[in-house]
């Protein structure tokens, strides 16, 4: 085991902040109005009286780009964790399917699935987890099959009561980034050289929102708007759920 140069860290996060925020950009590029307009509940924003159809392109496009920034950012922060791990045990990128990281420590092998935040399972996903890391080390032991191997679940931010979940255990917050650095603190260390560049990267993100949030717009008026302007909900109903529209 080897001491966390913060540093390295630090250099770490300069150098590829930047993918996080170009790849915020890309998943708008590729984003398309009639995509998301046919995923999302047509009755909730009658019911919430809206009246414009800016209203609805941005609570659509908003709660998309949500989602999916919280996606892209916990790839990146997978990829931080491993970069920190192996600089302090030697730990890598694992070639075992759901397996995120392995490395050892004080005679143990860790198997490791890192999630962003706490809340991320259904009950379908979390037994599919557990699968995974019951597959990995019948893997592990073809080769040494005394090998003494931990499961863990490591989320980025957040808490949690209990963390032996019996099969595994689950690491959230400042105790997954301890468990990765062996550096107690560092949970709060990463967080200012997150924010290198941030105003300019976002800068050019607003930028291709605004694009987006124009040019969706005008396409939802040209589509469901009447000549008076007002919005055709019968017509968008038809388009989101209704059996012999086109787009789907």
């Amino acid at each position: 085991m080897k001491t966390l140069n913060l540093k390295d860290v630090e250099d770490y996060i300069e150098q590829n902040i930047g993918t996080f925020h170009q790849k915020r950009i890309e998943s708008l590029d590729g984003l398309e109005l009639k995509e998301v307009l046919g995923k999302k509940n047509p009755y909730l924003f009658k019911a919430k009286y809206v009246l414009t159809a800016e209203q609805i392109v941005k609570g659509i496009t908003d709660a998309h780009i949500s989602s999916n920034e919280e996606t892209i950012f916990g790839d990146w922060l997978e990829g931080l964790a491993i970069f920190i791990n192996g600089k302090v045990y030697g730990g890598k990128k694992s070639g075992i399917t759901g397996i995120d990281l392995e490395f050892d420590k004080d005679g143990t092998r860790f198997i490791v699935n890192i999630k962003s935040g706490p809340n991320w399972g259904n009950s379908r996903q979390v037994p599919g987890m557990i699968e995974d890391f019951k597959r990995a080390k019948k893997t592990l032991r073809t080769s040494n099959s005394r090998l003494n191997i931990i499961a863990v679940n490591g989320c980025c931010y957040g808490k949690v009561k209990n963390p032996d979940k019996g099969d595994y255990f689950k690491y959230c917050g400042q105790r997954f980034w301890e468990f990765v650095s062996n550096d107690p603190n560092l949970y709060t260390k990463i967080i200012e050289p997150l924010g290198h560049k941030a105003k300019e990267k976002n800068d050019d993100f607003v930028k291709s929102y605004s694009q987006m949030i124009n040019r969706f717009t005008r396409e939802f008026a040209n589509d469901f708007c009447r000549t008076d302007g007002s919005i055709d909900w019968e017509k968008l109903v038809i388009f989101n759920s209704g059996e012999n529209k086109k787009d789907h």
